[in-house]
């Protein structure tokens, strides 16, 4: 399988904090600012944006591992700006630093690992656990 995919690869993903993004609405804590689930749904979404359109038919990334930190605190309203950028490709497992920036500073940083799939058999394999699980 060739990926078309090389070191350097970058991307982000953005969006401004609204109510359903915070800690207290996720139900991750019990502040009114932007909630880590939701700064990790971001990074994840940066990685994604970075390879997943350069690979061939029938193939995307999936989520394999997250190790991150949530620096500062992102109150409702502002920009939050997740950047990825593809540092390892080892066969199928991709690697990607990523951070988290609002409008005044670095709010988190981390590693990511993500893993090509071939999509259609992926998704016959989980349709398949399901029908398995309700006899």
């Amino acid at each position: 399988m060739d990926f078309n995919l090389e070191i350097g690869m970058t991307a982000q993903a953005e969006k401004v904090v609204g109510e359903d993004d915070t800690a207290v609405k996720f139900g991750s804590g019990g502040v009114r600012v932007f909630a880590t689930p939701m700064m990790i749904a971001l990074m994840e979404n940066a990685a994604l944006n970075a390879v997943d359109p350069y690979l061939g038919e029938d193939l995307a990334t999936v989520g394999l591992s997250l190790n991150v930190k949530h620096l500062a605190a992102t109150p409702v309203g502002m920009k939050v700006t997740a950047k990825a950028e593809l540092i390892s490709i080892e066969g199928k497992r991709l690697t990607f630093k990523v951070k988290a920036y609002d409008e005044s500073e670095k709010i988190g940083e981390g590693i990511h690992e993500r893993y090509i799939i071939k999509l259609s058999k992926f998704l016959e394999r989980a349709a398949q656990k399901f029908s398995n699980s309700t006899k």
